[in-house]
């Protein structure tokens, strides 16, 4: 008889866990446009101009994530839909050093930006 009364005060208990884990990430369908580099040189390096592809291909072939540098400096994260997730650098790595357009699924959090690749594009330099 206790169980019964406790299962509609855990039921509320679930609904405002799953609540509070959707206002903390959200997301978006969305274009992104930026240069493809390694994430060392995204967050370490101040450039004045992107590395070249060799650069970002070793990079990238040494362990270092790929990411895409947003023409408004913004870092965003290629993540994977899977389950398990997949790194994305084998789809990046022809694009490395090289600027594209990006369109899928954007999530934010905690500051991070990420972004769920549905279609990438090579685009003409704009800088």
């Amino acid at each position: 008889m206790r169980l019964m009364r406790a299962w509609p005060v855990s039921l509320l208990l679930v609904l405002a866990l799953a609540g509070s884990a959707m206002a903390r990430s959200s997301s978006k369908t969305a274009s992104v446009s930026g240069y493809v580099l390694d994430s060392a040189c995204a967050f370490t390096k101040d450039l004045e101009k992107l590395v070249s592809p060799a650069c970002a291909v070793a990079c990238a072939k040494a362990g270092s994530v790929l990411v895409i540098l947003a023409d408004d400096g913004t870092i965003y994260w290629p993540i994977s839909s899977a389950m398990p997730a997949k790194s994305q650098n084998g789809r990046l790595m022809r694009f490395a050093g090289k600027r594209v357009t990006v369109s899928g699924r954007v999530y934010e959090k905690g500051g991070s930006h990420a972004i769920v690749m549905e279609k990438i594009e090579e685009t003409e330099k704009s800088r």
